[in-house]
């Protein structure tokens, strides 16, 4: 198993964190009660919630999260100091941890146009009691903190460098694990001096003498000794090593499985920022190409779900013994950009969707929705948004190797 492909999850966390933080602020800027802000989707593992005679109230597995137990004496089990009712809960927010890692939730009274209070009128701590424009503000800010995340991971991946080409040596920048070179004992820095007594000066020029010599061997069978003189990183001795190179070797790993070491080119600190912002409207713009043409069918239509992603990640995260952090930081600057064009799509229960519905309401003179075809509407996207996962997941769980 490729451990990097863990690497998924801060990474996921991180997109759906900052989000979900985007429309956290918006709301409580705009005055909005925050019921609760939550990170992955029930069942609950753990929540946080200030209580209202100071201190907080830690929940574990959904308990108590409908009363505040002011005077408990342990904070970690809740039961403690009386309960009170449902009417009572206090007003701050829960903040949670929840057990499926697949996205993250602002949960808002209101969201629906349906939080009335004892003389039927919108709760003037919701969401619907707040103003059109609020509201929108509110929906599209979580699509607004992940183009600025783009921007600042992208600075911070010319900050510390960019791979800008390779060092004209026979240098290992990396040895696959489990490759042909790994179990022979080659190591990153090592620099190979000659393949099969023939002296090698760049590392196209091991390439090179390698997969001459393995095409010629192919008949021998899987694999065929290839005799290295090599040179260990903090070493002045040459050693000779013998290592099996593979005759059916993918171009991405090669007979060997090792690359070569990468220069890393970097920015200042006062440029960064600039070119990390040109960097996401590059991308924005390249994204929007590719979405133009598979809606015009001059390109087929690709889509990547929480599987494909978690692969690509991986790859991405791997690649960092070599080619340092720029990488899968501009990785996840670029899956940042994808949430936010996907989120600001008009379709129901996205953003982008609900944006639609307040900008209905503001063309009909300020006439709402029935709070309950609203909520049929956003229903009915979320059932379709899920099976759209479902069919893309297995997509990408029957391409896994390919």
């Amino acid at each position: 198993m490729n451990w990097y492909i863990l690497a998924v999850i801060p990474v996921f966390g991180l997109l759906v964190f900052v989000h979900e933080l985007g429309h956290f602020l918006a709301a409580k800027w705009a005055g909005i009660r925050v019921e609760e802000f939550g990170l992955g989707f029930p069942p609950n593992v753990v929540s946080m919630r200030k209580r209202d005679r100071g201190g907080w109230e830690v929940m574990w597995f959904g308990r108590s999260r409908e009363i505040d137990i002011s005077n408990t004496q342990n904070p970690f089990t809740g039961t403690s100091g009386g309960a009170s009712s449902a009417s009572e809960a206090p007003q701050h927010t829960i903040y949670s941890l929840n057990l499926l890692p697949i996205g993250g939730f602002v949960r808002m009274p209101g969201e629906n146009g349906d939080a009335y209070n004892d003389n039927g009128q919108y709760d003037a701590g919701s969401f619907a009691a707040k103003s059109a424009g609020k509201r929108i503000i509110v929906l599209v800010a979580g699509v607004f903190m992940n183009f600025v995340l783009a921007m600042v991971l992208f600075s911070v991946a010319y900050t510390m460098g960019q791979p800008g080409g390779y060092v004209n040596k026979p240098v290992l920048g990396d040895v696959v694990p489990g490759s042909p070179a790994a179990a022979a004992g080659l190591h990153k820095g090592d620099t190979i001096v000659s393949v099969n007594g023939q002296a090698v000066q760049t590392f196209d020029d091991l390439r090179n003498v390698v997969n001459k010599f393995v095409s010629a061997h192919k008949s021998a069978g899987s694999t065929v000794p290839v005799h290295l003189e090599v040179r260990h990183d903090n070493s002045t001795q040459d050693v000779p090593i013998v290592v099996n190179a593979r005759t059916n070797a993918s171009p991405d790993e090669g007979a060997l499985g090792v690359s070569p070491k990468t220069i890393l080119v970097s920015y200042p600190l006062w440029q960064a920022p600039f070119r990390g912002i040109q960097e996401t409207f590059s991308t924005l713009h390249a994204f929007l190409v590719v979405i133009g043409q598979m809606i015009t069918g001059q390109t087929a239509i690709q889509l990547s779900g929480p599987v494909g992603v978690a692969k690509v990640t991986g790859d991405y995260a791997q690649m960092t013994t070599y080619a340092g952090w720029f990488p899968i930081l501009s990785l996840t600057a670029f899956l940042s950009i994808n949430i936010a064009i996907f989120n600001i799509l008009p379709f129901p229960a996205l953003d982008g969707g609900r944006v639609v519905l307040v900008l209905i309401e503001v063309l009909r003179g300020g006439k709402r929705l029935k709070p309950e075809r609203e909520g049929m509407i956003n229903f009915i996207g979320f059932a379709l948004l899920l099976l759209l996962m479902v069919v893309v997941t297995v997509n990408d769980v029957l391409h896994w190797g390919s």
